[in-house]
């Protein structure tokens, strides 16, 4: 069975789903996940992220002798369920840090409801490069990725160096999708341009036949789409299909694999993504070769992908903070020891985290969906 098949099975069979962990002495962490909805094959690779690293460091005995428990709850991309089942893992005395969350809106409402401050735990690599996430500076949460106003400047700036003025902008309508419009807006801005038109979709949905509209009305030479997997693949399938021309691009927040499969190779072809992580299949960096060789081995049948690798890397980070805060670490010690870590070498990939910084990474580079299918440099 393969780790997909066996997640997917607990995860309907109960609201939390545990790595196991037999040993005595523990170190609790707690991810809330999308592992249902329309974010299911994201969450998922998420989850094995952090579960290859945590197997390996358990497997050389753990964390000052202590094993890592992974508690992961399916949140279904749901903002409610979030804040439902962040509030129960922190009622758990035994929990220390929190890790891998998904979506600028879920964490956001955290932040608001004053959630984390209440836990006192830190939450590590949130699969979101939302703005309001970073700025105002917040102390609870630690980025591994750069902000989507980095991706959107870096994809700007590849739009116009190409000769392109007129830009539109796909969007999921929440505070994830709308993060990403404000920061085309800003990089648009800067170079004298406005935006040709914006059109949104409903989250949770993948209903986009009003924007394929109203964007190819629009004549638009490019359009840069914030939006995740379903809708992403709905919108490219129709917009190709009715006639659009336009280069398209998407945040980092999809999956390749995935949008060739629901739109077709020769409607996603073509189609340029930012990443927020170097390329992962290329064993050219010492932390990628190290991903490589621990997900043959914990996850045998599962292949390379940005998602699982980002929150590979996050893990290592969740790993040396705990490392850091010494024998039975607290919430406290392992919010310290994150805050403190300054430049610190993943394999080959820098992060770096101080009182006043929790933006550890802001590496950008876009690739392309290739004739075959395959994602290129």
């Amino acid at each position: 069975m393969t780790f997909w098949k066996a997640l997917g099975s607990c995860a309907l069979a109960a609201t939390v789903w545990v790595v196991p962990a037999a040993q005595a002495q523990e170190v609790v962490i707690g991810q809330v996940a999308p592992l249902s909805g329309v974010l299911a094959s994201t969450g998922a690779q998420m989850v094995l992220g952090g579960r290859i690293y945590f197997d390996h460091v358990n497997s050389k005995g753990g964390v000052h002798g202590a094993k890592i428990r992974q508690l992961v709850a399916d949140d279904g991309y749901k903002v409610d369920e979030t804040v439902r089942l962040t509030q129960e893992m922190l009622a758990r005395p035994d929990l220390v840090a929190l890790y891998g969350f998904a979506g600028t809106a879920n964490v956001g409402r955290l932040l608001a409801d004053g959630v984390l401050e209440q836990g006192g735990a830190a939450l590590v690599a949130p699969y979101t490069g939302g703005e309001p996430l970073r700025s105002p500076f917040n102390p609870w949460i630690y980025h591994v990725r750069a902000g989507y106003a980095d991706e959107a400047e870096h994809m700007v700036q590849q739009v116009t160096t190409l000769g392109m003025r007129r830009v539109a902008v796909m969007y999921q309508d929440d505070g994830f999708g709308k993060a990403g419009l404000v920061g085309v807006e800003a990089a648009l801005a800067k170079r004298g341009l406005k935006l040709a038109v914006a059109a949104g979709y409903e989250r949770n949905t993948d209903r986009v036949d009003e924007a394929v509209t109203k964007i190819k009305a629009s004549d638009a030479q490019a359009i840069i789409m914030i939006s995740i997997n379903k809708p992403t693949a709905a919108f490219i399938k129709r917009y190709r299909e009715s006639g659009g021309g336009a280069q398209l691009y998407n945040i980092s927040v999809v999956d390749p694999a995935e949008l060739v499969k629901l739109a077709g190779i020769k409607n996603a072809h073509g189609l340029g993504i930012s990443q927020v992580v170097p390329y992962p299949y290329m064993p050219n960096l010492p932390v990628i070769r190290e991903y490589q060789t621990l997900l043959a081995k914990h996850a045998p049948g599962e292949h390379v992908n940005y998602t699982s690798f980002e929150q590979f890397l996050g893990a290592k980070v969740l790993v040396e903070a705990l490392r850091r805060a010494g024998p039975k670490p607290t919430r406290a010690k392992v919010a310290r020891a994150l805050e403190t870590m300054g430049a610190y070498d993943l394999g080959g990939i820098t992060v770096n985290y101080s009182p006043e910084n929790r933006v550890g990474s802001r590496y950008v580079e876009v690739t392309v969906i290739g004739s075959t299918g395959k994602l290129l440099k």
